[in-house]
């Protein structure tokens, strides 16, 4: 054994105590340490796409007093790449799923601590799904499913009628979130001849960054209509309203200085951000608006270096990245703020006050050659006007 090298020499030791050790393997390298959790199974509550997900311990968890027990819970819907993953200690969990499609969800244990050498352990997976059915054909589901959270204070929401609608259809939409008993019924509905296209929700504000679920379905004498389920965070649907009181200026060092303040409602100003933009004509020719600046401030100065006749601005503002990961740009200040050049405006003063001092002159002239007279006292031939 001498003559062995000092590696082979510490693998015969490691195959020496390999049944009565694990001091050279780590626990789960050696046989499985924790088993995957038990019975896991999903339930529908009635919640319009909220599933109820549960499972049981591992059976031997009771063994491993002294690690740390957690569950790796992962779902998504059928056709989404990314699985949405959540660590818990927990043994049920509530989330959001699109029903049109299957839920799918899986678990497994992990487990640290002293008894694995401060090593994480993973147990194998285990899988379920669920499929809510669906009655009526595809094309029977409503169309163009829109939504606008607007200045953060009403939610609208439009649709139209499925291609396989017939005549007399009749659509509701119904809602439920984080806080509500049950779910509940649209009760101001945008219609189109008698059939709701559309529904105002209000005083959502208990809903915002959390998942709001919404189901459209409809009825029609001997006929079977597919409903929707979509799954909405307000805060990625928000639309605010233009920013307000716009005013721009040219100092004397000719830059623009374009000041605004946040749109009225109920959209928070810290959430904004804006995208200013400047139009320059020349001659004849168009204006092109051309984006300058991209901010949260409500202020910028704008450097004047072309020759432009007149610098046209406009704001428009949405949700910035940090109360949001997308949402819609409200339409533009409503009025275009128009400014002359400095020098253009002072040309225009100063052409009056020439023809002024032009005019002036040449009547002082006239008047001179009036009053001069002959050596007779006659006289001379004096301009027209004298």
């Amino acid at each position: 054994v001498q003559q062995l090298p000092p590696h082979q020499i510490s693998l015969l030791f490691c195959v020496f105590v390999f049944f009565t050790s694990t001091l050279c393997f780590p626990p789960g390298f050696i046989f499985n340490l924790v088993a995957p959790p038990q019975d896991l199974q999903i339930t529908d509550p009635g919640l319009l796409g909220v599933l109820d997900i549960e499972w049981k311990p591992p059976p031997n968890v009771q063994t491993f007093n002294e690690c740390t027990v957690k569950y790796k819970f992962e779902y998504r819907s059928a056709g989404d790449r990314d699985w949405k993953v959540i660590f818990t200690r927990k043994l049920k969990f509530r989330v959001g799923f699109d029903l049109s499609r299957t839920a799918e969800v899986r678990v497994q244990t992990l487990l640290e601590g002293t008894c694995t050498d401060d090593v994480e352990v993973q147990s194998d997976w285990i899988y379920a799904t669920f499929q809510v059915p669906l009655p009526g054909k595809l094309e029977s589901e409503v169309q163009n499913f829109h939504c606008i959270y607007h200045d953060w204070e009403y939610l609208k929401c439009t649709w139209q009628p499925g291609l396989l609608a017939p005549r007399g259809v009749r659509y509701g939409l119904y809602y439920w979130y984080e806080g509500l008993d049950h779910a509940v019924q649209c009760n101001d509905y945008i219609q189109d001849r008698g059939i709701n296209i559309g529904c105002t929700l209000q005083n959502l504000s208990q809903a915002e960054y959390q998942d709001l679920s919404i189901c459209v379905n409809g009825s029609a004498a001997a006929t079977l209509l597919r409903p929707l389920y979509v799954t909405l965070r307000l805060h990625n649907l928000a639309k605010p309203s233009p920013p307000e009181q716009l005013v721009v200026s040219v100092s004397a060092v000719e830059e623009l200085q374009v000041a605004w303040s946040p749109p009225a409602g109920g959209t928070p100003p810290h959430c904004l951000e804006y995208e200013v933009q400047l139009a320059q004509e020349e001659g004849e020719a168009e204006a092109a608006w051309a984006s300058v600046s991209m901010q949260m401030e409500t202020a910028l100065t704008i450097s004047r270096a072309n020759k432009s006749h007149i610098s046209c601005v406009r704001v428009r503002g949405r949700t910035n990245i940090f109360c949001a990961d997308q949402g819609f740009w409200s339409d533009w200040t409503q009025e275009c703020f128009s400014v002359a050049r400095k020098e253009d405006k002072q040309l225009h003063i100063l052409i009056p006050v020439i023809l002024s001092l032009s005019s002036s002159l040449l009547t002082f002239m006239l008047i001179g050659q009036c009053k001069k007279r002959s050596p007779a006292g006659k006289p001379l031939h004096a301009p027209v006007g004298c």
